[in-house]
């Protein structure tokens, strides 16, 4: 799959210049991120640009979404995976990082932010780098999203089950609020492996719910199907 790319139905993903492929987590953020009336929306972290392109699909015209990416090969294999899309005049790619990023403020971030701690072991630098929490870290990552967030914005995030607890108390520290967490539960009955998070700088009340992966007796759950069968070639 890394040589080949992804295929998805409106669009195509080559992603062997990207430390993080195409995965589970990218696909579950860029079908749930609630859009909502958002017409500049930031990807932090963009990697190859799946999120970009996904909600590029599902912003339709009006919508511009700017992918920022560190890794300056991961960036322009990016670009010319929007290039190819049928959305080029939808999708900027920056190459740079979100610490020293000015831009107008966005109505909806999104990122599948890094979240291993340092000295976990990986397969190669590369993959370490993009997610290592040493290269943006939490505060980091909250402090700047409010920076460059709407006073009505929100932040869509995806994470595992180990690091909702600090994340949340990070985004509280630096102004952002939980107001959306669905939990991810890979088969039913089992605890939830992950988490998809909305948050905002204005408070309001929790919204809380589940997303079954795979029901208890073989197949895709309803919800999870209707989300991602817009994207998948065999759904």
């Amino acid at each position: 799959m890394a040589s080949r790319g992804f295929t998805f139905k409106q669009f195509h993903i080559n992603h062997d210049q990207c430390a993080m492929k195409v995965g589970t987590d990218g696909i579950l953020l860029g079908a749930w991120a609630p859009l909502g009336q958002a017409r500049r929306i930031l990807d932090v972290g963009t990697g190859s640009g799946l999120v970009a392109l996904m909600l590029a699909q599902r912003g339709g015209a009006g919508v511009h979404i700017t992918g920022i990416e560190l890794d300056a090969r991961a960036a322009a294999q990016a670009r010319d995976n929007v290039a190819a899309s049928p959305w080029p005049d939808r999708v900027e790619i920056v190459t740079g990082d979100l610490q020293s990023y000015q831009a107008p403020r966005f109505e909806l971030i999104v990122s599948n932010p890094p979240y291993f701690s340092h000295g976990q072991a990986f397969d190669c630098a590369a993959r370490a780098g993009a997610r290592h929490t040493g290269s943006l870290d939490f505060p980091a990552l909250f402090r700047h999203c409010n920076r460059l967030l709407t006073e009505d914005g929100r932040l869509s995030l995806i994470l595992p089950y180990q690091a909702l607890d600090d994340a949340c108390d990070q985004a509280e520290v630096n102004g952002l609020h939980l107001i959306e967490k669905q939990n991810v539960i890979t088969r039913d009955g089992k605890p939830p492996g992950r988490f998809l998070l909305q948050l905002s700088r204005v408070k309001g009340y929790l919204i809380e719910g589940c997303l079954v992966i795979n029901s208890a007796y073989g197949g895709y759950g309803e919800t999870y199907t209707n989300m991602v069968s817009p994207f998948y070639l065999k759904m």
